[in-house]
């Protein structure tokens, strides 16, 4: 049989990764934007237009410390100019500046009406009531912030869409935004299956390890911008394990590490087809990683269907998987633009053979800038090797079938972070 088909009462041929993604996309739509405080919005994308209430600066305003003057008033060659007004940070200018005369400015202070122009202090020299000038050519509007330079009242200052930065909080906070409409971030639930596993702080009995997935898929997703969390870890029994399913059909997004392969005590597929999930796909072309489930469950009133993905337990396939598949799934959740592809580039920074029937996701270092970077892969036992794949900064990416890759050759890269 082909190593692309799969078996069964009828044959079919396994997605490839563009495939598969693409279903993924086509079932991951944005979640429905809710209103956010500014302090619990960052990296929340911006579901509306956010516009300027007011004039930005409301006023002209001097950028540095030093004196409001009259240009024209230094241009007959007398320097000497009357002091005036101390304009504080603040404050506000009391009257018009009068003709030959100086206004003592702060950074950020309003220029009172008649100046046109602020002298930095360093150029000055002042003497009791008198300050000369000693820059030679003092341009008008120089060292001033024009009114509404930044934006106008009505302006957008951050357009929809947009993933809001600590900059950007920074801007809709000066124009008065203190809440913002924005897709919420996905809440995740991460289920370990297996009767083989338990929790880290235990020490493993016979033919058991420990629970090292929902550690891993709880961190990535909360990195891709969810809001995740671990149930505890469901046995292989039936029952219990639909109970804990149904539980974290709840949620936005639900992982599940292991029981979707083909063995007698994979139960994970029938137990959510109890549950009404549709399965769109179980398995894919693709090494490591190739048991992957991906289905989505019934809408519950305005709660959309929640995402089902199950990866397999091997860690590394797990890793893969969240990085191909699961990813791109929460990105779409939170609003932000789908992208065409997952991948970078990278140049091999060595020669490597690769042997397999399946595209084949090899963990990698970069090892020098550029564009593409290069990278050289890592001695990696397989899946099971997450050890080695942890001090990896991505995975190269190889087509199927064996052949030799020379150095300098460009691949696929598939970046960690």
């Amino acid at each position: 049989m082909s190593p692309g088909w799969e078996g069964g009462e009828a044959r079919r041929p396994l997605p490839s990764v563009a495939e598969a993604l693409a279903m993924v996309r086509g079932r991951a739509a944005p979640l429905a934007p809710r209103i956010h405080a500014l302090h619990e919005a960052l990296g929340l994308v911006l579901a509306q237009d956010a516009r300027a209430d007011l004039d930005m600066p409301p006023f002209d305003k001097a950028l540095l410390d030093g004196y409001a003057v009259r240009a024209g008033d230094l241009e007959a060659g007398d320097r000497r100019l009357a002091v005036g007004e101390l304009l504080h940070a603040g404050g506000t200018p009391a009257r018009p500046l009068g003709p030959r005369e100086a206004a003592v400015i702060m950074t950020g202070t309003p220029v009172p009406a008649g100046a046109d122009a602020v002298v930095m202090h360093e150029r000055t020299r002042r003497s009791g009531d008198v300050v000369e000038i000693n820059e030679p050519a003092v341009k008008r509007g120089q060292n001033i912030l024009p009114r509404g330079r930044e934006a106008r009242a009505g302006d957008v200052v951050v357009e929809r869409g947009r993933v809001l930065t600590p900059a950007r909080l920074g801007v809709l906070a000066s124009f008065g935004c203190a809440q913002v409409l924005a897709a919420p971030r996905p809440q995740v639930v991460v289920v370990p299956t297996g009767d083989e596993l338990v929790e880290p702080d235990q020490a493993p009995g016979p033919g058991q390890i420990r629970d090292s997935g929902s550690t891993m898929l709880t961190a990535l997703a909360n990195q891709a911008g969810g809001c995740a969390r671990a149930l505890g870890i469901a046995p292989d029994l039936p029952d219990p394990l639909r109970g804990i399913l149904e539980r974290g059909l709840e949620a936005d997004l639900l992982l599940i590490t292991g029981g979707v392969s083909a063995g007698q005590r994979d139960l994970v597929p029938d137990a959510l087809e109890a549950l009404g999930v549709e399965c769109v796909f179980h398995k894919v072309r693709i090494k490591p990683g190739k048991p992957i489930w991906f289905g989505v469950a019934a809408a519950r009133g305005e709660h959309p269907g929640t995402l089902v993905f199950g990866l397999p337990g091997n860690p590394v396939g797990a890793l893969v998987g969240f990085l191909v598949f699961v990813r791109p799934a929460l990105q779409a959740l939170a609003g932000r633009p789908a992208q065409a592809s997952e991948m970078a580039r990278a140049r091999l920074a060595k020669p490597f053979r690769h042997r397999g029937d399946r595209p084949t996701y090899h963990p990698a270092v970069v090892t020098g800038a550029g564009d593409p970077v290069w990278a050289r892969a890592l001695d990696w036992a397989g899946s099971a090797d997450l050890r080695r794949a942890a001090e990896a900064d991505g995975f190269l990416a190889f087509e199927a079938g064996d052949r030799d890759y020379a150095e300098g050759e460009i691949v696929g890269f598939l970046p960690m972070g």
